[in-house]
């Protein structure tokens, strides 16, 4: 026989992952039924997630869909942490670029010397 696959609490996992500050957030995130294991709904923070399970859960105002690739012992430094995943998420493309780009936003200092210089070329 095969030994079974290892196994760990989905808000452990999730913790140990670096998706949540704090092991009760990422249970009330569980509890309130927003995350999905394999596509199905789950709603029980002890929830047993192994290898190769996909997992969906909101992460501030985006969607997270992520694959587990292994199990975390601890909840390491980031780069150990997203040694446990596969970010399987889309890349967003209606992500406007930033305004100082366009010409607009605050102007800056030279900027804002040269506006006023042209104003007082205007009144004379």
């Amino acid at each position: 026989m095969s030994a079974p696959k290892p196994k760990l609490r989905l808000d452990k996992w999730l913790w140990h992952a670096r998706f949540f500050k704090t092991r009760g957030l990422a249970a009330k995130t569980v509890s309130a039924g927003h995350v999905r294991v394999n596509s199905t709904k789950v709603s029980k923070p002890a929830q047993s997630v192994g290898a190769g399970d996909v997992l969906t859960f909101p992460q501030g105002r985006q969607i997270r869909v992520v694959q587990v690739e292994a199990l975390g012992e601890r909840r390491g430094p980031a780069p150990e942490a997203q040694m446990l995943y596969t970010d399987l998420t889309p890349p967003e493309d209606n992500i406007p670029p930033a305004p100082r780009f366009e010409g607009k936003g605050r102007p800056s200092k030279r900027d804002r010397r040269m506006f006023d210089l042209d104003r007082a070329r205007e009144l004379e």
